[in-house]
């Protein structure tokens, strides 16, 4: 059947609302336990009344899947709200933080329920070691029933007692407690404001005494501004690491008091640590390293020889890889690819084969022929800089446009704002695409995955290098015909949200905008945030509030008289980290201006969709949005 023509924007499409939340579920952490593989399941709730959880998922050595607890538990943590590396597993023995039960940490053994350990309220765990010598588990806690808020490095004794000792405190953060094979030293990462993980932190490391409290604590690195990124002690004893303190997030160790370079090269190693738990590289013998590094965007495999450091690349089919752990003779991690949506993966290392383990999304081969795979681009941005994006063509296979129209554009703005877009196939993208919408998704300066430098072009300048990268994408694609000037909209969420505002706000580029629970008031977010992301806006603006006047200057909802486009607002009425009233003052100041917007408060969310009717509701309220909003603006989407 031919073609149906048909303007860009109103296409037809398979790849529905439905189709995206249905089977639909979030793939993180894997990691070996013998010849058995662990995994986490975010599951949104796809029927009313479901709660979504998070499940720990158990594959056995006969390759057969089971979840390692009911309906009941949930293995979530919200350290710095954003939680991460929420259980820990030795010998088929499980211990997990239960979401459903205020973070409370459990132990369930194979065959078993999971039995409670701790009972302390507003107090939160996460990042675990096991000592099994000494019988306890070593976490980072962060304890709530204190103001301010304490972060520390503790060990929770597993004799039945759940008795807390603290090994590390008095500094504002801690993360990464690992133990040294031999249980003789302990390293972890610490820093203090008015710092982040990944401007500047310490590596440090003790001797643990007979009690097993730490004795002589070692700074190891982070003397000078750097970021380091996943200690890791190797199986013979040494303590590798990666930093940035040549631009590039690099792999080193330290060996007999001395740090040494083990793979240098113009490529990241490391991440933003938004989250616990993240890792790019692993040991599968003692002589034997694999890891991840990403290089503009795109993410490869390679294996490193210990001994003599030879770097030996591993062709991958996947352009993201994300917590890389190994075992002998293989390795398994997260991966995607713009053709395939991100999976649990096994590394053959003798064979160089991979095999998939679980999907996030059953292969769906009648969505095939409507996908498009995303190219990367470099553009010139401000200051003779360039940006790095991914583009997206509209495409559909049932439908062409009329002769000589240019397609409607969604600029996407990631969240952080110091993180990364990827190019893995993601359905909520290939749902504008399939309707005959362009996108482009921005690497905006600051980015993280094109070196130090490019990262800190946002140093003092949020709402500036982002919103100029974002709107000089933009305009780039309409000045390759590859976007109709008329046609522009902007979407983001968190940190990308407030970049759509200042976008919509501070421009006239854009004709729509989608912010999901985004910033519209920066001095309100200094006043009203959490302790991790406190002082992030010293670095990102300057302090508050001796920079007041930088922070009304780009805060949209200081200059809403500016605004007079249409907007959508997306909000979660849980959420600690933007809270409901930046969505809410921004949205009454249109509705007082008469500004058309759409204002959408889910109940039960916090930062970030989980629940699938509300991920579903939000998409189709914004396709609808744009619809009826810029047609009555006289543009046909």
């Amino acid at each position: 059947m031919p073609a149906l023509e048909a303007p860009y924007g109103s296409w037809r499409s398979p790849i529905t609302s439905d189709e995206i939340i249905a089977n639909s579920i979030g793939l993180s952490e894997p990691r070996f336990d013998g010849s058995a593989v662990y995994w986490l399941e975010n599951r949104p709730g796809t029927q009313p009344g479901e709660r979504p959880r998070t499940v720990i998922v158990r594959l056995d050595p006969a390759g057969k899947p089971s979840d390692v607890f009911d309906g009941a538990f949930s293995a979530r943590d919200t350290v710095h709200e954003y939680g991460g590396a929420p259980y820990a597993v030795a010998g088929g023995v499980v211990y997990f933080c239960n979401y459903f039960d205020e973070q409370q940490l459990y132990r369930v053994a194979p065959g078993s329920v999971p039995q409670r350990i701790t009972s302390q309220k507003n107090v939160r765990y996460a990042d675990f070691s096991l000592d099994g010598a000494r019988n306890r588990l070593i976490a980072v806690r962060e304890n709530h029933n204190v103001n301010p808020v304490k972060n520390e490095i503790v060990s929770i004794s597993l004799d039945g007692s759940a008795t807390i000792t603290i090994l590390a405190t008095g500094n504002d953060f801690y993360s990464s407690p690992r133990l040294s094979p031999d249980g003789q030293l302990l390293g972890w990462l610490t820093w203090n404001f008015p710092n982040m993980p990944w401007t500047s932190n310490e590596l440090w490391i003790s001797q643990l005494g007979t009690n097993g409290q730490p004795i002589k604590p070692e700074q190891v690195a982070g003397m000078v501004p750097e970021s380091i990124f996943q200690p890791e002690w190797s199986p013979n004893g040494d303590l590798y690491f990666v930093s940035d303190r040549t631009d590039w997030w690099n792999l080193y160790r330290w060996v007999r008091g001395k740090v040494e370079p083990v793979a240098p090269r113009p490529a990241e190693f490391g991440q933003a640590q938004w989250f616990f738990g993240m890792c790019t590289y692993a040991f599968e013998s003692a002589e034997r390293i694999v890891c991840a590094f990403t290089e503009r965007g795109s993410w490869h495999l390679a294996s490193i020889n210990t001994k003599t450091l030879e770097f030996v690349p591993i062709d991958s089919p996947y352009e993201e890889i994300t917590y890389v752990r190994a075992a002998a003779g293989s390795a398994v991690f997260c991966a995607g690819s713009p053709k395939d949506e991100l999976a649990v993966v096994r590394l053959d290392l003798a064979t160089t084969s991979f095999s998939i383990l679980q999907r996030s999304v059953p292969e769906q081969p009648q969505l095939k022929p409507y996908l498009t795979v995303p190219r990367p681009i470099e553009f010139p941005t401000s200051n003779g800089e360039s940006a790095y994006a991914f583009y997206y063509s509209p495409h559909n296979l049932d439908f062409q446009p009329p002769m000589g129209e240019l397609p409607p554009l969604i600029v996407k703005t990631h969240g952080g704002p110091t993180a990364a877009t990827s190019s893995t196939l993601d359905l909520r993208i290939q749902y504008w695409t399939s309707r005959g919408f362009a996108v482009v998704d921005v690497n905006y300066g600051g980015s993280t995955g094109y070196g130090r430098k490019y990262r800190f072009r946002l140093e003092k300048s949020w709402g500036i290098v982002d919103l100029n990268d974002s709107v000089n994408a933009a305009e780039h694609l309409t000045t390759e015909n590859l976007a109709d000037p008329k046609r522009l909209a902007i979407s983001g969420g968190s940190a990308g949200g407030y970049t759509t505002l200042c976008a919509l706000t501070f421009r006239t580029v854009f004709r729509a905008g989608a912010s999901y629970y985004g910033i519209g008031d920066l001095e309100m977010l200094a006043k009203d945030t959490h302790k991790f992301e406190s002082h992030y806006m010293d670095w990102l603006i300057g302090q508050y509030p001796e920079q007041a006047k930088l922070y009304k200057e780009r805060s949209p909802i200081n200059f809403v008289g500016k605004l007079n486009v249409p907007v959508a607002f997306f909000q979660g009425e849980d959420d600690p980290i933007v809270p409901p009233n930046q969505s809410a003052t921004m949205a009454d100041a249109l509705r007082q201006r008469g500004v058309p917007y759409s204002y959408l408060l889910f109940k039960g969310e916090q930062h970030g969709f989980r629940n699938g009717q509300n991920i579903k509701r939000s998409l189709d309220a914004e396709l609808y949005f744009y619809s009826v909003e810029l047609t009555h603006q006289g543009l046909k989407f």
